[in-house]
Parts: structure tokens; sequence; C-alpha cells
């Protein structure tokens, strides 16, 4: 019985990859070999034993020792360059505000965003040339500095993203904001459900998500297996993130595929947009699926070829083009607005 829920669950990942990877080619007329040979020169590029050193570094940190560890998250506490007219406003050490100033005038949508780094590392400058892009466009963003583990476990670092979207709330009027999506990429985007599960239902326009941790646990799926070395995210790397983060690997708040419908009834239209070869693309395809059979307006779009870390790392250029037109456009269709 247990090998045959087996099978019909890999059934249905399987089938759901196909129809999304079809039905994206279809929608851009895009050729997947420029993402697929972007996605392979990035991981020639990765420094040699990149993964290994900041496993080691997180290791060394759950047991008391993190001197390597803020060298990791030095390393990826970078600005990128700002597009002309766009700016940031520095609210607070935790918060920083993008905006454009030909859309100063105008009443924008508001996208808080979490950036990813597993919990552990990142920060507002390593999803900075996501939040700029998104503000050219002419969406608000209110960018979140939450507290890292493994200094800061479960639930911290959610605490400080529930917070953030109530300051958000409180000042929408003052930025002229007029409605307010949450998002996230990688553990991100497992705190921006988190933080959706966490407010009562219709406090969110829409759900922005980049192959998002659903299970923070070995899932052992498909695409764990096959991608668990050698691309963007390491298995061995996830563990480290996990187990730095929580003991809580099955709370719904750390694994949003725990929560039960009820729970899961209480999130926004969500858009999910996975890499190919990425250990999570078969738990982020599962999710997908399983909002669209409860009810939830969701769309899954499976970039071909590409590779986890395309909104926060530079490399793979096509593919994070499209993810700021179809987040952009996502949240733009849920706002009730036209796109600017």
């Amino acid at each position: 019985m247990h090998f045959t829920s087996n099978i019909n669950r890999f059934i249905i990942t399987a089938f759901i990859i196909f129809n999304s990877f079809s039905a994206y080619s279809a929608n851009t007329g895009h050729d997947e070999y420029s993402e697929r040979n972007e996605a392979d020169s990035f991981i020639a590029r990765m420094p040699e034993k990149l993964q290994e050193r900041q496993t080691e570094a997180i290791r060394k940190a759950m047991s008391g020792n993190n001197d390597l560890l803020l060298n990791v998250r030095n390393a990826r506490n970078t600005a990128a360059k700002l597009p002309n007219g766009v700016y940031r406003t520095d609210i607070s050490k935790s918060l920083t505000l993008f905006r454009s100033k030909r859309y100063d005038n105008d009443t924008t949508p508001l996208l808080v965003y979490f950036h990813g780094g597993g919990w552990v590392i990142g920060s507002i400058n390593s999803c900075s040339r996501y939040c700029a892009a998104m503000a050219e466009r002419g969406i608000a963003v209110l960018a979140v500095d939450y507290r890292l583990a493994p200094e800061h476990p479960f639930p911290e670092g959610l605490k400080d993203c529930i917070d953030a979207v109530k300051f958000a709330c409180e000042n929408m009027a003052k930025w002229k904001c007029s409605s307010i999506s949450v998002g996230g990429d990688s553990s991100g985007g497992n705190l921006a459900i988190a933080t959706a599960l966490s407010f009562p239902k219709n406090t969110f326009s829409s759900l922005i998500t980049f192959y998002p941790v659903t299970k923070a646990y070995a899932d052992n799926s498909e695409s764990w297996k096959l991608f668990g070395k050698g691309f963007g995210l390491d298995s061995e790397l996830m563990n480290a993130f996990n187990e730095a983060y929580t003991t809580e690997s099955h709370n719904p708040l750390v694994s949003p595929a725990e929560a039960d419908d009820h729970a899961l009834a209480k999130l926004p239209p969500t858009l999910l947009v996975a890499a190919e070869r990425d250990i999570l693309r078969c738990q982020g395809a599962e999710f997908a699926e399983r909002l669209k059979n409860i009810g939830i307006e969701q769309k899954y779009i499976l970039i071909p070829g590409s590779v986890h870390l395309f909104i926060t790392v530079d490399g793979q250029p096509t593919a994070f083009k499209h993810s700021v037109n179809e987040s952009s456009e996502f949240i733009f269709r849920h706002s009730g607005q036209a796109t600017q």
C-alpha cells in the first residue's frame, strides 16, 4: 500500500511538472535552452566546495562557534546597483522600502518581501536586485531583515516577518499603497507562506513564492534524489539549514505542507515559480497542486533548465527576468490595478 501511494505521488508530481513546463514554453514562446545554458554556466562558475564550506560553517555555528558563518553572511551582503529612478529608504535596521520616483505620485501595490538563505544567511541586500526590479515596475517593496538561525531559531524570524506585515498595514495609506502582497524566495518563500497563514483570510491580495521550502525536512522526493549534489542547493546544505532553523520540522508554520486544508484555505491567490533542477521542485509542485485541489487560485511555473538561486544570485538572467515579469503581472492582476 505504501509502495502504491509513493508511485501515485510520483505520477501526480510528474504530471504537474510536465504540464507546467509545456504551459510555460507555450505562454512565453521562449527557448528553454537559454535558461539551461545560463544555469550550466552558473553552476560551472560556483566556487569549488562552496556548499560544503557553508554546511561546515552552519554546523559549527550550531555548536556555538559562528565565526565561519559570519564570513558566509558577509559574502552575501552586497547591495545590487539600483536602476535609474529607483531608490531605497531605510526605515529601520530591519526594514527597507524600495520605490521608483516615476511612481511617487501614484497609488501602487505593496509587496512585503522576505529574502532566502535557509533562514541562516541572506539579507535585504541579497534580495535587493529583485526588490529594485519590482519597484521599477511600479510596485513598492518593503524588504525585511528578519533574525537568523541558529542564533534565533523558529519562531523568532517568523515573528519578525509578521511584525513587518503589521507595520506595513499601518503605513500603507502614508505610502499610497492600495493592496498588500507577501512574498519570498526559498526559505523566504517559506516565511511568506507561514506569514500568510498567520493572518486572517483576505489580508493579502496575493502570495508570491520562488522555489519555496514547503517541507523543512528531507522529503526524499524524485527531485531531492536527482539534484541533491552539484546544483544550486545541495541536500546536505539544506539539511543543515533545516536543523539550524528548528526542531519542529512538522509544525505547519515550519513546513506548510503539513497544514490542514482548513488552514491552507486562508491563503490568497498564489504564484509559485520553481526551478527545474532543484531539490525543492517536487515539494513545490505538490504544494501548488494541493492549493488547486482545495480551491485556491494558483499559478505554478516551472522554469526549464534553471537551478536554485536565480532570484538572489546573479547568473541566470533569463530566469530572473521571467520571474520579475510573472510576479509583477500577478501582483497587479490581483491588486485590482492596471499594470504600470
